[in-house]
């Protein structure tokens, strides 16, 4: 089953519709999408990469196994551990947008998702702002709205120069 159908099967409204622009947009700059399995398997959470190298993660939450349904769906950027947005000059708004979802970690909580090297994350500067609890997976942006996704498409821009 395509994407596109499970966004339409699983999402209403706004959620639907900014998923389905977004996915276009990972089609149209030649990003592949690819169903993930593992730990994964049975959940629609697929990798998007770009000449073999992952640029962001999507999980699309069915309402079956929604955990929070005022979050239908979530992207994670991909393991930023380099300096790629360290001080890349981007525009003040989508700086604060990219600061509002830096993915802080949660390995010090009981929903901590077990992915960081470390426990309690790792410092990271994120366009100049110094951050000291980031996840492996630099940006977490849930349910994102129009101008949200403008960022993610910014922050993905970003991450597919530096392949």
């Amino acid at each position: 089953m395509k994407l596109e159908d499970i966004i339409k099967e699983n999402l209403a409204g706004d959620a639907q519709e900014n998923a389905l622009e977004f996915i276009a947009y990972l089609r149209d700059n030649e990003i592949q999408l690819e169903k993930i399995g593992g730990y994964w398997d049975g959940k629609f959470y697929y990798g998007a990469s770009y000449n073999g190298e992952f640029v962001c993660f999507i999980l699309i939450y069915s309402p079956a196994s929604a955990v929070d349904s005022t979050e239908p769906w979530v992207i994670w950027s991909d393991d930023s551990g380099s300096k790629w947005f360290a001080d890349h000059p981007l525009d003040e708004k989508f700086k604060e947008i990219a600061w509002k979802n830096a993915g802080v970690c949660g390995n010090k909580t009981d929903t901590a998702c077990g992915g960081c090297p470390s426990i309690g994350g790792q410092p990271k500067t994120i366009f100049g702002k110094n951050f000291n609890n980031i996840c492996g997976t630099t940006f977490c942006f849930k349910n994102p709205n129009g101008i949200e996704l403008e960022c993610l498409k910014k922050l993905i821009d970003i991450r597919k120069n530096t392949i």
